[in-house]
């Protein structure tokens, strides 16, 4: 009798053969070391798929930082694809950017027989530690699952953390840990201690030692150069991109913006030695070019950079661009775009009300708004998207009522230019100065309103969801409490139905605890989410240092709420 095929290790093999698939269709650009026989054996993960993973330039440049090292082994893994991984590793990392990748992070670690409790861990284990802006804001949530948290710009501290666990990779592992707490930007969660009053308010987060810390700050990176793709890949969610890297940080510090205030300072790279240099890098392998930056127009030699790639070398390169400053759109930028492939540019309006642009900062005048359509379409592009917020401090209906005036005004202005308007509600981040604020309630029916308003009037409604930004926001304020939490949620945490009804087993105390030493109950939904702070409260995250101090940043809230 024939013997009939195993489907498990049929299932493998076709996952394997996928995989090495999507990797021979990868187009380095940079040169793999290859590994000493005694190289740290590592395993980068990303919260999601190959497509998606793949296309995020801060998990491409740590892979290939760590893949050109002769002292690491490295090897990848996504939610769906993944290099062969080593039956055991000495290190697990994961990079995060948005609040909602984090709470995949126990179930990548389960998925690799990893403890998710750092506590839990022993010699033999791997050392699992994370980067990126969400972990570098606040990484208390996430606290209990990292031995080690990286608060800062990669190109500095991956060398130093990675040339650090070397320096003790062989002794006991609450060593390695203390050591690793030495390295200027490496935050170590398990040596520091959050202290709570009788009725579960927190007071502070100590080091248990001495010699620990007490104050761990942001690494920033100064260098002239700034980063771009590392690999380019048909099967990416922009297929065949090459990323440069334009700009870092904004210099308008609008007073909600994590991406502005958490990468301050300001920094741009040189045009003749690294920008020109990194194109030119990426079109040998591909014939698109994406320019990434918060706001890539306000590099001051981008009008150069432009007319560069107005050469006629470029023709059939298909380029894009990031976000604009709409004061900084014009007739020759959108030609240029429009010549190289590009259909629409995206500006951030914020609202359409000027009192709302004050408070938050935005230095955005209605007129140029105007101006930047025009030249939009002046240029031959044939969209504008726009991005606006709902539940802004102090926002009233009236502000609403003024962003649905506008587009519509935009769109009688410009006819024939399509118009789309991406709508989000307002989140608080930590080390921004609306930290202190909450999700308004009311956002929700504003959000409905501004779709009633414009959408029947041809203008594309694009928002996003109430409840992902609800989510968004207990991720961002919360402490070590919410741990329980995420280990706890599982498939709930694709809805704010999944998290509330988790939250409220922990405040029932119906869940299990995390090992280690007694927590209290964590607090209120509404006060985590909700609810406006006490700029005199301790916040999760007052011992760990970003760009700007707490009293800087709540002048700048002050100055906000001000406007009136």
């Amino acid at each position: 009798m024939q013997a009939k095929p195993c489907k498990g290790k049929a299932k493998l093999q076709d996952e394997n053969t996928a995989s090495l698939d999507l990797l021979n269709q990868e187009t380095l650009l940079f040169d793999p070391a290859p590994p000493d026989p005694d190289a740290l054996r590592a395993v980068l993960a990303f919260p999601s798929t190959y497509s998606v993973g793949i296309t995020s330039l801060g998990y491409q440049i740590v892979w290939a930082t760590l893949a050109q090292r002769h002292d690491v082994d490295v090897r990848r893994l996504f939610t769906d694809q993944g290099d062969p991984l080593p039956r055991r590793c000495d290190l697990f990392g994961l990079s995060l950017s948005w609040e909602l990748d984090g709470p995949v992070l126990p179930e990548l670690l389960r998925n690799q027989r990893i403890p998710i409790w750092a506590i839990e861990r022993s010699d033999n284990d791997p050392i699992v530690f994370g980067g990126g802006p969400v972990l570098t804001a606040n990484p208390e949530p996430l606290a209990p699952f990292f031995d080690a948290v990286l608060l800062g710009d990669g190109e500095l501290l991956l060398p130093a953390f990675i040339d650090a666990l070397q320096e003790c990779r062989h002794v006991p592992r609450n060593e390695r840990l203390r050591h690793l707490a030495q390295v200027p930007g490496v935050y170590v969660p398990s040596l520091y201690l959050p202290r709570y009053d009788a009725d579960g308010k927190l007071i502070a987060v100590d080091p248990i030692e001495a010699d620990i810390p007490a104050l761990v700050e942001k690494q920033t990176w100064r260098g002239n150069t700034l980063s771009h793709s590392t690999v380019v890949t048909p099967e990416a969610a922009w297929p065949d991109i090459h990323m440069v890297e334009v700009v870092r940080s904004c210099p308008e510090l609008c007073r909600f913006c994590l991406a502005s205030y958490l990468t301050l300072p300001f920094r741009t790279p040189s045009l003749d030695d690294g920008l020109i240099p990194a194109v030119e890098k990426g079109l040998t392998a591909t014939k698109r070019l994406g320019l990434l930056g918060a706001s890539v127009t306000q590099h001051p030699q981008f009008s150069d950079l432009l007319q560069w790639l107005d050469q006629d070398r470029f023709d059939g390169t298909r380029i894009s661009v990031s976000s604009v400053r709409a004061a900084t759109v014009t007739p020759e930028l959108a030609r240029i775009l429009s010549k190289r492939g590009s259909r629409s540019l995206t500006i951030a309006i914020e609202s359409g009300s000027e009192r709302m642009r004050e408070v938050v900062n935005k230095k955005l005048t209605t007129e140029a708004i105007y101006a930047a359509a025009r030249h939009a379409k002046q240029g031959g592009l044939t969209g504008l998207k726009l991005y606006g917020m709902a539940g802004l401090p102090t926002e009233t209906d009236d502000d609403i009522e003024a962003t649905a005036e506008l587009l519509l005004a935009l769109k009688r202005d410009t006819k024939g230019l399509r118009l789309t308007l991406g709508v989000s509600t307002f989140v608080p981040k930590a080390q921004t100065p609306f930290q202190w604020q909450g999700v308004r309630p009311e956002a929700e029916k504003r959000l409905k309103r501004l779709a009633k308003l414009v959408k029947p009037k041809g203008i594309e409604f694009r928002p996003e969801s109430y409840g992902w930004s609800v989510i968004q926001a207990l991720l961002s304020r919360s402490d070590r409490r919410l741990a329980p939490v995420i280990a706890a949620v599982g498939d709930g945490r694709e809805s704010m139905g999944g998290w509330k009804k988790t939250y409220r087993a922990a405040l029932n105390g119906e869940l299990e605890p995390m090992p280690g030493p007694a927590q209290p109950l964590p607090p209120s939904w509404a006060d985590v989410v909700h609810n406006p702070w006490d700029t005199e409260r301790i916040l999760p995250w007052t011992h760990l240092r970003g760009p700007l101090s707490p009293q800087k940043l709540q002048e700048h809230h002050d100055q906000a709420l001000a406007v009136g």
